[in-house]
């Protein structure tokens, strides 16, 4: 007759207590106390509302108050530059070249990019070089040339050498951002889709574009605000009063003698509005697509 050992005793995990918390008489070394937060962060806040405060203090209250309050408030200002001064001519002027500025940037980056993440050739390396070297060239170097170029092409004073000059100068970053966000893409997507019966442009189409939105928010932004602020090119290229954009308005109001500070004010009030209101409406696209770009694929 046969005995069965017994089977071992396992002794039983001891559960190890959880760590104290915190009180507030004894922090973590990590956590400030919300007074070193707040107090920085008000200063900053307060320091950055000022100007925008005496802006509005400036295009509100009548010509020649020196109150401190835009009371009584008057928006004489804004019917003068925007009638007077063809602020509206230089408005559409602006959202043209900006609009357009996107489209074609977006458009050429979003080509160059997926070639520069998808493909291997030669000098590929020797083209990235190159795109993150133009980026240290400013654009006023290079005024002279492109107005010899458009003078031979009989494209000066037209809003489309403004155009091409600004889609140019934003394409190697866009180009740059584009690419980081196709590699982090994974590429078994699109083969997946090729498995499937899709060819390259129809897999780019329906798997990879939809993933890109706010890669391209950001990008296209981004070439619709250095646009809309450029001034350099706007001032050589163009000549006539009705195909100046906002910018070289702006300076118009400027002169030797005087300055209506008033009418500045109101001007760069319309000139700020629509890049508030982009900016407000695309902010949480445009962090998660610049944080997407940031990463190495």
């Amino acid at each position: 007759m046969s005995i069965k050992e017994a089977p071992p005793v396992v002794p039983a995990a001891r559960k190890t207590p959880p760590p104290p918390r915190p009180t507030s008489k004894h922090r973590a070394w990590d956590e400030a106390p919300r007074w070193q937060i707040y107090l920085p962060l008000g200063i900053y806040l307060v320091f950055t509302l000022i100007p925008f405060y005496w802006i509005l203090l400036f295009a509100l209250r009548p010509a020649g108050s020196t109150s401190l309050v835009p009371w009584p408030m008057t928006f004489d200002h804004f019917e003068k530059v925007w009638n007077e001064r063809s602020f509206g001519t230089y408005f559409q002027n602006s959202v043209l070249v900006g609009v357009a500025t996107l489209v074609m940037t977006t458009v050429v980056a979003l080509a160059g990019g997926y070639a520069l993440a998808r493909f291997d050739f030669k000098i590929k390396r020797a083209f990235m070089l190159a795109l993150l070297c133009s980026q240290f060239v400013p654009g006023a170097l290079l005024l002279v040339p492109l107005f010899e170029i458009f003078a031979e092409l009989q494209m000066i004073n037209s809003l489309v050498s403004v155009i091409l000059a600004e889609t140019v100068f934003q394409l190697p970053l866009s180009m740059i951002l584009i690419s980081n966000f196709i590699k982090n893409v994974p590429y078994s997507l699109e083969e997946a889709a090729w498995v499937d019966g899709c060819g390259r442009m129809r897999a780019f189409r329906v798997v990879v574009l939809p993933l890109l939105r706010p890669g391209l928010i950001a990008v296209g932004s981004f070439a619709f605000v250095h646009s809309w602020n450029h001034f350099l090119f706007a001032l050589m290229f163009l000549n006539n009063q009705d195909k100046q954009t906002i910018p070289v308005g702006l300076n118009t109001l400027m002169s030797a003698d005087s300055v209506d500070l008033g009418a500045l004010a109101a001007g760069g009030i319309i000139a700020a509005v629509p890049v508030v209101l982009v900016f407000a409406f695309i902010q949480k696209w445009l962090i998660t697509g610049f944080s997407a770009g940031a990463v190495k694929g």
